[in-house]
């Protein structure tokens, strides 16, 4: 085995998940500087329309780029569990159906995000003043969709290895990549939000190709065989049924934060820039969350795997106490130096928008550690094997979140904008809780029984089939 790939069903679980989770907590900060640059650079070299433009398009973004993240994640799931298994024949299957499959959602996803477009904007009350920039910059993230999934898919499959730091090579490469691709293109080629939408296309393409090139010379458990890349659709089935239902999860939370940008669109160009500064500055600050959750899922796939439950409610438990430790930090930081970020993303307006910035990251901050609980129970719940029913969560974060963004619509209320996501983060951690104890009594034996079959040497049962 490389080196760099890790088993995590020994060790200690606390030291394993946050060894594994640091280095991902610091590539997503590195991916967020992909938009955190082209905001910056276009709020100041091309206007705060410009900004509100890219800004208003981020909903979008999440919604499709969100779907493709889950289902790869999703479809890698059965990779970490097979993985920690010691099963690498099967695992090696694993990762050929997740590209093909991959492949095909990838083609069908870039032609019907460019073809309906222009209509979903129109449906999301973009301002007039930013509509013409706004598309531009969205059908380019569209067309480059490929390269998002290249990146994703690689690192997601390594991950499920246990290795957390290459992908974090590529992506500090890449982010600096991108800011001198911003620079080149926006200031001296004149091209805008387009220049923008370039730069962390072509950023993002080169991280995957990265990974590609890595795991070809240097991880030799992953070289595949002819038969790997042979259709199989039972394992197919298998893995659309957790890949889908992650896809969905992100889908379903993207169509909450798009009727809150609906409804923040009609506060204004203003509003939505400072909206737009500030959830850049609430995007790094979390990252943590979702390098979190990235970790527990793999964790639970692997011990999952490997017939462990105690270790699965050992992790949980350590990663719970991670997030909540870190929650504190991070709200005390956003709540008292957060908004002079601002001045990082805008030149004008200032006064006029750091105060609605400071407004939004004082709402969050009081919110932090339901966050913690979405997105550690959420992952480590789908790690596990368990596709479906996570996504009621999901639901109930689609239910907060939108009933808040619908009344602060009716009101033009920009607090009602920003109560929109802690709503959601309450309603759909209280469910996570008690989700969580529900599998663990209902499958906990069940689960053991398999651990117990695979230690005598029985037939091995895979978790995703309970």
């Amino acid at each position: 085995m490389n080196i760099m790939e890790k088993d995590m069903t020994k060790g200690s679980p606390a030291k394993i998940i946050l060894g594994f989770t640091l280095p991902i907590f610091i590539g997503n900060v590195f991916q967020q500087l992909y938009s955190m640059a082209d905001t910056i650079i276009v709020g100041k070299f091309v206007g705060t329309p410009a900004l509100a433009a890219v800004g208003s398009t981020g909903t979008i973004t999440f919604l499709i780029l969100g779907f493709l993240m889950g289902m790869t994640v999703g479809f890698t799931v059965l990779t970490a569990q097979r993985f920690g298994a010691g099963d690498m024949d099967g695992m090696r299957k694993t990762v050929g159906s997740a590209a093909l499959l991959s492949l095909v959602v990838s083609l069908l996803m870039t032609a019907g995000s460019m073809l309906g477009m222009r209509p979903l904007m129109k449906l999301m009350n973009t301002p007039e003043d930013i509509f013409a920039d706004a598309y531009t910059y969205i059908m380019i993230i569209c067309a480059g969709i490929f390269a998002q999934v290249l990146y994703n898919l690689l690192s997601c499959i390594l991950r499920a290895l246990g290795n957390s730091k290459t992908p974090l090579y590529f992506l500090i490469l890449a982010a600096l990549l991108n800011i001198v691709l911003d620079l080149v293109l926006i200031i001296s080629f004149h091209m805008g939000v387009a220049g923008a939408a370039l730069a962390t296309v072509i950023s993002q393409g080169v991280s995957g190709i990265l990974c590609l090139i890595y795991i070809i010379r240097k991880v030799p458990l992953l070289r595949l065989k002819k038969e790997d890349w042979l259709p199989d659709g039972h394992l197919a089935r298998i893995q659309m049924g957790i890949g889908f239902p992650m896809a969905l999860q992100y889908s379903i939370t993207a169509v909450g934060t798009m009727m809150m940008q609906s409804s923040l669109n009609l506060l204004g160009s203003m509003s939505v820039a400072a909206f737009t500064a500030a959830s850049k500055i609430e995007q790094v600050v979390t990252q943590a969350y979702v390098a979190l959750g990235t970790t527990i899922s793999t964790y639970c796939a692997q011990n999952v795997g490997a017939g462990d439950i105690r270790r699965v409610r050992q992790g949980f438990r350590a990663s719970t106490l991670i997030g909540f430790a870190y929650s504190i930090l991070a709200s005390a930081f956003v709540m008292t130096g957060g908004k002079y970020l601002t001045y990082l993303f805008v030149s004008e307006h200032v006064t006029d928008i750091i105060g609605e910035v400071d407004l939004y990251l004082n709402c969050i901050g009081y919110f932090f550690m339901p966050l913690v609980v979405v997105n550690v129970y959420r992952n480590g719940i789908q790690g596990m094997g368990f596709g479906l029913l996570p996504m009621t969560a999901g639901i109930a974060e689609l239910i907060g979140r939108g009933v808040v963004a619908v009344i602060a619509a009716r009101q033009h209320s920009y607090l009602g904008v920003c109560l929109a996501s802690p709503t959601a983060w309450v309603l759909a951690g209280g469910l996570l809780i008690g989700m969580y104890f529900y599998i663990l009594k209902v499958y906990g034996k069940k689960l053991g029984t398999m651990q117990a079959e695979d230690t005598l040497g029985r037939k091995k049962h895979s978790p995703c089939n309970i």
